[in-house]
């Protein structure tokens, strides 16, 4: 199992010394920002310094644009203003050799329509599809949100099923966060989840505290189900001093012991 962190660029050899140090693969969290995006000559600098240091990329991920990103939409301006976004950061994902790329399903969770949740169940399996087939040196992972049950992600799932270069990215957090049961999560989504995203929060809020310092009940890691398809975890926090806190509480617990903690 590969076992994830996020980098900061601007440390970039320190995340690289640490990667090392804990056998931590890379999921970039840079190119999500649309400053960032904006900026040709910034985003360009970013990526050479993480290519100045001479990893091996082909276990990292990448964070691609999600802020306000709908590619359901029934405007087209703004699906063509998504769909900018969605290719900007498959493109740099394939200048840094990822192998995989996670998105939002950005589902308003709110908007109690069931015409609402049929269109935009049909346009994700649709767009993803092609997505999938334009790239298919990368792997994409669509990432629940606000979403208040995994049952549209599920029918996402189910129906790009075909497409080997797609998968679910389960955010743990997330999933806590919904009201719905994590279990229910993990039971809805089985056979479809190749990511994972971990850390701790309080039930009320996406704080992204280190793992095992909030309330969210980690035994969940023992899920078979959850790594039905082997999937890789982030470590889904900022800075070293939270990383080691969750790689300690991780290994003292025994939880995501899959050749991985030492």
């Amino acid at each position: 199992m590969v076992l994830e962190c996020i980098p900061e660029y601007e440390k970039a050899g320190e995340w690289a010394e640490i990667s090392s140090k804990y056998g931590l693969s890379f999921e970039y969290n840079e190119f999500f920002n649309p400053e960032i995006l904006e900026d040709k000559a910034r985003t360009k600098e970013i990526i050479n310094v993480y290519k100045s240091l001479g990893r091996d990329t082909k276990n990292d991920t990448m964070h691609g644009a999600f802020l306000d990103i709908t590619v359901s939409s029934r405007d087209p301006l703004i699906r063509n203003a998504s769909d900018l976004r969605v290719r900007q950061s498959l493109e740099i994902a394939s200048e840094l050799g990822v192998r995989g790329v996670v998105f939002h399903t950005n589902y308003l969770a709110e908007f109690k329509s069931g015409i609402y949740r049929k269109n935009w169940t049909e346009a994700n399996i649709e767009y993803w599809g092609r997505k999938c087939d334009e790239y298919r040196g990368l792997n994409i992972y669509l990432e629940n949100m606000f979403d208040e049950s995994p049952e549209l992600l599920s029918k996402v799932a189910d129906g790009l099923s075909d497409r080997q270069n797609f998968g679910v990215c389960l955010d743990i957090a997330h999933a806590y966060l919904s009201g719905c049961d994590i279990q229910d999560w993990i039971n809805a989504l089985a056979g479809h989840i190749k990511h994972i995203h971990i850390n701790d929060n309080d039930g009320g809020e996406d704080l992204h505290l280190p793992v095992g310092s909030g309330s969210i009940d980690w035994t969940v890691l023992k899920e078979k189900e959850l790594f039905e398809c082997d999937p890789s975890v982030l470590i889904e926090v900022s800075g070293a001093e939270k990383l080691e806190k969750s790689y300690d509480y991780l290994k003292r617990t025994g939880f995501c012991n899959r050749e991985v903690l030492k």
